[in-house]
């Protein structure tokens, strides 16, 4: 498949300025119809059962993709995905795993929620104090460095 460039090189070799012309007024029309949209960023929706609902019932009734339900309702798609494919956020519970989750996310946020340490990095430092007997921790050797000239 040629390209639009290769196109229009092989009409300016066979010498077709008319359709030259039309290609060049083409793109005009093209430039004056094109808009440059600002980009998106959904600020997403706190997902209510009733929008799950929406979501449900613009999912049933029209053919639109999960992304289009998405965008129209202000939502993100893997919400979209979850309603439909697992039924979340149809009931109103606030204890349902899904509405504790958005919770526990909005604190973090805001900055309610201090962050807690790793139980990994805890553990490890744990586990690397040695102890003596009376249980307190005992002092690593000063470790030295070898030279060449040390071997």
């Amino acid at each position: 498949m040629a390209t639009l460039k290769e196109f229009e090189e092989a009409l300016r070799e066979n010498g077709m300025l008319m359709a030259l012309a039309i290609l060049e007024r083409l793109r005009e029309r093209d430039r004056a119809t094109r808009v440059v949209k600002p980009g998106r960023r959904i600020v997403g929706k706190k997902m209510t059962p009733e929008l799950a609902r929406q979501i449900l019932e613009l999912h049933g009734a029209t053919e639109m993709t999960q992304q289009e339900i998405a965008f129209k309702l202000g939502v993100n798609q893997g919400r979209v995905n979850e309603v439909i494919k697992r039924g979340k956020w149809l009931s109103g519970d606030q204890t349902a795993p899904e509405a504790v989750a958005r919770d526990k996310g909005k604190a973090r946020i805001q900055g309610a929620e201090p962050k807690r340490p790793r139980k990994a990095a805890a553990k490890g430092a744990a586990k690397g104090a040695a102890k003596d007997k009376a249980g307190k921790p005992q002092k690593r050797p000063a470790t030295a460095q070898l030279a060449f000239g040390d071997l």
